[in-house]
């Protein structure tokens, strides 16, 4: 068995399951030389929600955080989470603009993306993994990992290898939700190392309390790599403790040869930033609390913290015992998608519908009538005819790749990003979150006509003196 390698998650999704992805460019950039001397084998660093949210609550620029970040991290490989044909939005993007933003991603500062489809259908990866090969980007295909009548390690195990064929460098057991058991973990490595020769990543969560037992029995299979975060980011909704992990390794076959001294250097940095985020009503107590129901409503920690807030902005706190029951039943209708990105934010928001409302599929959001459609992908389990009469009405729904509806639309982009535009990547940025990217574009323009203004004044004092 070689040395275990750790994913270090708090840069992306420690901080977007545990305070809905508020962390700031500025929080991170005093940590970042020091985390590169750690020796992790990667930084979890951009992707995910990140980039919606430093546009739309952060009036940042994700990609410039991306070149900051790379310009700070000199020798740890940084990586990213791609949602396949949904890039890093909430719906199906054309091939062109799937291919720019790897392109783009790859050459400011990307080294491993790590590719996922909400549905586990391969027809969403396609592009995306052949563009990151073409960058010489290192593929990373994973598994949306979930437990239902429709889901087996065996079919798990067999999907790794169709995504092996595809591309992939490596694999990753994705369990967005904590629903991985210890035991399962063992018997589930076991049957992808037997069946695929790339590496195994495992990516799990602390909800349910089951997180580091999980990642120790993975690692006696023989898994490669293990995400976890440092610990005042850690727990929760949040990944295992990384400083916990390296310490359990240290003088086994499995050592992670990193140091619990500098680990503690990172950790000092995040200390006082967790007591921030509390006092600032960003981490709710919520989120840091073992839920072993998890295990039953199979609701993931960004989803989580994201059903917390929609229902606290509701004035409606006290239904999220109601809503969190109505999440499986809405998924058992929906062809039991795995709950990740979109599928869980289309599944949430469906059943805090159903909770509000007071009947079930009274209302039904578009993106939720689009799943039973097919406009995601296929899902793991056909779903039954009348349901999807009831929800369709007389539209029909469609059996091919979503995304070969789709014309190649970068070019229309462009001319409509046009005003706002001083960089390429602003096409993207467009792209994926129209309306919320203009905001971001006004007030960037704003802000630099002010510092224009600032500095003419300045020269003309300075002039006249």
């Amino acid at each position: 068995m070689a040395q275990v390698k750790i994913c270090e998650t708090v840069l992306r999704d420690a901080h977007q399951s545990l305070i809905a992805t508020r962390m700031t460019t500025e929080d991170m950039l005093p940590v970042l030389e020091q985390m590169d001397k750690v020796g992790y084998y990667s930084l979890e660093a951009w992707g995910g929600a990140t980039f919606d949210s430093c546009l739309r609550f952060l009036n940042e620029d994700p990609w410039d955080r991306l070149r900051k970040i790379r310009g700070a991290v000199k020798n740890t490989k940084l990586q990213m989470l791609f949602r396949g044909q949904n890039i890093l939005g909430y719906r199906h993007y054309a091939d062109d603009v799937v291919e720019y933003f790897v392109q783009k991603s790859i050459a400011n500062g990307i080294d491993i993306i790590r590719i996922f489809d909400a549905l586990n259908d391969p027809r969403n990866l396609k592009t995306a993994i052949e563009a990151t090969k073409k960058e010489g980007g290192h593929v990373q295909a994973a598994i949306s990992y979930t437990t239902s009548p429709a889901h087996s390690n065996k079919g798990f195990a067999q999907y790794a290898k169709q995504l092996e064929e595809m591309g992939a460098d490596s694999i990753c057991i994705k369990d967005m939700a904590g629903l991985l058991t210890p035991y399962n973990a063992y018997e589930l490595v076991t049957m992808l190392k037997k069946k695929v020769k790339v590496p195994i990543e495992l990516h799990t969560h602390y909800t349910s309390g089951l997180g580091s037992m999980t990642l120790l029995k993975a690692i006696e299979a023989g898994v490669d790599i293990v995400d976890t975060a440092i610990s005042p980011m850690a727990l929760g909704t949040s990944q295992p403790p990384t400083e916990a992990i390296v310490a359990t390794l240290a003088g086994t076959e499995y050592d992670t040869g990193l140091d619990l001294n500098e680990l503690d250097k990172v950790c000092k940095h995040f200390t006082p930033l967790r007591e921030k985020y509390m006092k600032d009503g960003l981490l709710d107590p919520k989120v840091l609390k073992v839920d072993v129901n998890a295990l039953l409503y199979q609701v993931p920690g960004g989803m989580l913290s994201n059903l917390v807030s929609q229902l606290k902005q509701a004035g409606k706190s006290e239904l999220l015992d109601e809503v969190l029951a109505e999440v499986p039943r809405v998924r058992a209708d929906a062809g039991y998608p795995p709950l990740v990105t979109p599928s869980s934010q289309i599944v949430g928001t469906q059943a805090v519908f159903n909770v509000l409302a007071g009947e079930r599929y009274k209302m039904c959001t578009k993106e939720f009538k689009g799943l039973v459609r097919g406009e995601y992908g296929k899902t793991p389990v056909k779903i039954d005819p009348a349901f999807v009469k009831q929800i369709l009405g007389g539209e029909k729904p469609i059996n091919y790749r979503p995304a070969d509806d789709l014309k190649p639309e970068l070019e229309t982009l462009r001319e409509k990003v046009k005003p706002w535009a001083i960089q390429d990547e602003d096409v993207l940025s467009y792209a994926l979150f129209e309306q919320v990217a203009v905001k971001f574009f006004e007030a960037r323009k704003n802000a630099m006509y002010n510092i224009d203004s600032a500095n003419a004044d300045f020269d003309k004092k300075v002039h006249t003196v």
